[in-house]
């Protein structure tokens, strides 16, 4: 009961559709390499969407759409993603009255849909977007999980809605026209920034996580169906690490169920290690002929050029070989060139669409390449350090009690180099201080909570905002652009919601996510368990960064380069030779070297160039 798929769409409430098969079909085709097995294309004369399918399970038409006839009009489904609990799902259908005529997916939700509309999404554990057209009373749902992890973007306008689970299938219908949302600068160049829902292009928006987005002929409609819940934590670290084993276990468990070949990433980190110690117990309990393969990224280069940072310290290969090993994984080293890394990043713009994080997406791009290989299907580690508090700054009160998002660092921003007229309209200084205090105000708080803890609660929260987008997007998007379908356990509700409420002097007793290691100790080796916490592995190369400042200067010193009119040519010049002699002053986000602080102008300069970006 589980598939990849994506799915696109179009609703007009003021005009006949019935003739415009081709371009609905234009727009399924974009999405081929997220569901290779099945198409469908179904059109009416106020709706049609769009459907491919990918099979995890061996069964194409357990990925189909469904459709319900009516005396009223036509109820159909489509959905991109997995539904975990679908047996639980079905026997609460089956006890309203529903009947599912068959085993799939889509025709499950159907049934929960015509029991409680919308509603229905409460009762889903998984990751997906879904459409729902309701002819009865000619209403477009669209539908997204409660994390984020599956995309869904949408268009609306006067009397319609254009939507896909990539942007590439909205800009390939002849109404929507790409142009640069201006006033979204400050996310486009420090991506972190984003909130629920943002995109770089005008009217395009993306369906924010845990929302039902409902399109009428009168308009637009958002509805939160889940949030999380501040409440006291009463269990003791013990009892908590305990809790958090048996959470995670379940969660990797079933995610598991599939009948395709399984992967993992494996880092030789906390994270991973944990994912695909619990894979191989359940694998071994459940099939013991089944084995899990995992696969870690090296680069060529290290030897001669990586150096130790505080976000990471080592490499990973020796650490993943060791994990490996020591759980019984057959295990594969991907050692990437620079000039591979280089050869990728214009594949990563568009399995994205949109300004992409270049060589941060280009060696994710390649690992799950060569995943892709030999499974369909992968687990990752990704999320925990969100959820547990992995990264340095969580353990600097000084950090910590700055009223600012604590990951951004003191160091420049790209945004501050805009030309005189944006700064003066968009004041990016202004516009990151609402954002902070946007999300401020959606912190579910905790009466009676202590300020040191009510503080690590927001600082917690801020970072479940759009530093977890956009490491979600990535794995999604880079790994779906090779029929990869990449599950996240970490993400599970359950776990989330449990967590969120344990106190950070548990999370942190025993040092960075002494908590997690505490409930995964019997499943680790020594080395991972006494590993510092070391991030996704990007290239330290000379000859990368001063082909990233060269690229950079050359955009700077263009008059004809669509950012031409946009940044401070002498400013933003001024940055560039200071980057290019080391001489930038301040901490810069995650860590990064200083030509790093470069990839946003570029990749929006080869974005707006490659998709014909127009300004407004």
């Amino acid at each position: 009961m589980k598939s990849l798929s994506g799915v696109v769409g179009w609703a007009d409430f003021r005009r006949d559709l019935g003739d415009q098969g081709d371009v609905l079909r234009a727009m399924t085709d974009t999405l081929r390499h997220r569901g290779p097995d099945t198409e469908d294309v179904w059109l009416s004369a106020r709706a049609g969407i769009g459907h491919r399918g990918l099979a995890t399970t061996g069964e194409p038409d357990d990925v189909r759409p469904a459709r319900a006839e009516t005396d009223r009009g036509t109820v159909y489904v489509a959905h991109a993603g997995e539904v975990y609990d679908a047996d639980a799902l079905r026997r609460d259908v089956e006890a309203a009255g529903g009947r599912p005529r068959n085993r799939s997916t889509a025709e499950l939700l159907l049934q929960a849909y015509l029991l409680w509309g919308t509603g229905f999404a409460e009762r889903v554990d998984g990751t997906f977007g879904l459409a729902v057209w309701d002819g009865r009373d000619r209403r477009m749902h669209l539908i997204r999980d409660r994390i984020g992890i599956k995309p869904l973007y949408y268009h609306a306008y006067p009397g319609g809605v254009l939507f896909a689970s990539e942007p590439k299938g909205v800009l390939a219908h002849p109404r929507f026209e790409a142009r640069l949302d201006l006033a979204k600068l400050p996310v486009v160049l420090q991506p972190r920034l984003g909130l629920p829902g943002e995109t770089a292009l005008q009217g395009l928006y993306e369906v924010p996580p845990a929302h039902v987005v409902t399109f009428t002929e009168s308009g637009t409609t958002h509805r939160r169906y889940w949030e999380l819940v501040s409440e006291p934590h009463h269990d003791s670290f013990e009892v908590t690490a305990r809790r958090v084993a048996e959470l995670l276990d379940d969660a990797v468990r079933r995610q598991l169920v599939t009948d395709v070949p399984l992967a993992a990433m494996l880092s030789g980190g906390v994270d991973s290690t944990s994912v695909a110690a619990l894979a191989v117990r359940a694998l071994r309990k459940e099939t013991p002929d089944r084995e899990l393969r995992t696969y870690c990224v090296r680069f060529e280069s290290d030897p001669a050029h990586f150096v130790a940072t505080e976000l990471r310290p080592d490499v990973d290969a020796p650490y993943a070989a060791e994990a490996a090993d020591f759980i019984g994984t057959r295990h594969t080293t991907l050692t990437a060139t620079l000039q591979d890394v280089l050869d990728a990043v214009p594949a990563t713009r568009r399995a994205r669409d949109l300004p992409g994080w270049g060589q941060f997406d280009a060696s994710m791009y390649l690992i799950f390449q060569q995943i892709g290989q030999g499974a369909k299907v992968a687990l990752t580690g990704e999320a925990a350090d969100e959820i547990f508090g992995g990264y340095p700054y969580f353990f600097k009160p000084e950090v910590v009690g700055r009223d600012d998002f604590p990951w951004l660092g003191d160091g420049p921003r790209l945004s501050r180099f805009l030309s005189p007229g944006l700064l003066a309209e968009l004041d990016p200084a202004e516009d990151e201080r609402a954002r902070y205090s946007e999300l401020l105000r959606r912190v579910p708080r905790l009466p009676g909570e202590s300020a040191e803890d009510a503080r690590m609660r927001e600082v917690f929260f801020l970072g479940l905002a759009g530093p977890l987008s956009v490491i979600l997007d990535r794995k999604e998007r880079m790994s779906m652009a090779h029929g990869l379908d990449v599950r996240v356990p970490f993400c599970d509700r359950r776990l989330l919601e449990y967590v969120w409420n344990v106190p950070w002097a548990l999370k942190s007793q025993g040092g960075v996510k002494g908590l997690l290691k505490a409930a995964m100790a019997d499943a680790l080796p020594p080395s991972t368990v006494n590993r510092r916490k070391s991030a996704y592995p990007h290239v330290q190369n000379p000859v990368y960064d001063r082909t990233l400042i060269r690229e950079a200067a050359r955009i700077a010193g263009d008059r004809r380069s669509p950012l031409s009119g946009l940044f401070d040519g002498a400013a933003l010049t001024g940055l560039i030779e200071q980057i290019r002699a080391g001489a930038v002053r301040g901490e810069l986000p995650g860590g990064s070297n200083q030509a790093a602080l470069l990839i946003q102008l570029v990749e929006l300069s080869h974005w707006m160039d490659e998709y014909q970006v127009s300004l407004p």
